[in-house]
């Protein structure tokens, strides 16, 4: 599992590395766009089974942290999902993996 942290302290989400590993690339081409938006998330049953959301802007500092040492394959259209998402009204939020059919 990998955290993002936000502002050092706001907000502390735990993904997937492999979700995590998605979510770095389209915040991160946000933020070299200078682009602000809002994500989304579901919180797990421990953590009280809400949801939660925060308004990402390239100005406030953002920590990736993986568990793990390896770097997982990148699914290109998972990418293009989630980038439409972050650029809609709604902002980004962790949608499933498209899978190849």
């Amino acid at each position: 599992m990998g955290t993002l942290v936000y502002d050092g302290r706001s907000a502390v989400i735990t993904v997937d590395d492999r979700v995590l590993a998605h979510l770095r690339l389209v915040i991160l081409a946000k933020f070299r766009r200078q682009e602000s938006f809002s994500f989304s998330w579901t919180l797990g049953a421990v953590n009280g089974s809400g949801r939660g959301t925060v308004w990402l802007s390239p100005a406030i500092p953002v920590y990736f942290q993986f568990d793990g040492s390896k770097e997982p394959a990148i699914n290109k259209e998972w990418i293009d999902a989630l980038m439409t998402a972050a650029n809609s009204p709604a902002g980004l939020s962790v949608i499933p993996e498209p899978t190849h059919t």
